[in-house]
């Protein structure tokens, strides 16, 4: 069955640097979309940035400029690199790949950024 395994979560100062990776198996196709969401205590999840299959990204104001989403095909991984950590970029991080009609999430990755 299809499955998401996300890595690289953890404790980072404010202005540090992270990458997140999201590997996906049992897939037989490429998705058409592949993102990231987080949801903090008390808040709404929200999308991070998304890439799609033509490697056109869309991200979320918040985080314009800082974090950097690509993909890997031949891997069917998806990255999230996050530099310039803010406090306020404390969540779960949480993996999605997308076809019409069908998409996976995956378990998540906790990110904090703290001094």
């Amino acid at each position: 069955q299809v499955q998401l395994v996300e890595s690289g979560g953890g404790l980072v100062q404010p202005g540090g640097s992270l990458r997140l990776a999201c590997a996906a198996s049992g897939i037989t196709f490429s998705p058409s979309v592949m993102g990231w969401y987080r949801q903090a205590p008390g808040k709404q999840r929200e999308l991070v940035a998304i890439i799609n299959n033509d490697s056109s990204t869309n991200y979320a104001d918040s985080v314009k400029g800082r974090f950097t989403i690509s993909r890997d095909n031949a891997k069917n991984t998806v990255y999230l690199q996050m530099n310039s950590l803010k406090p306020d970029d404390t969540a779960d991080y949480y993996c999605n790949v997308w076809w019409p009609g069908l998409e996976y999430w995956g378990q998540g990755t906790q990110v904090t950024v703290s001094t």
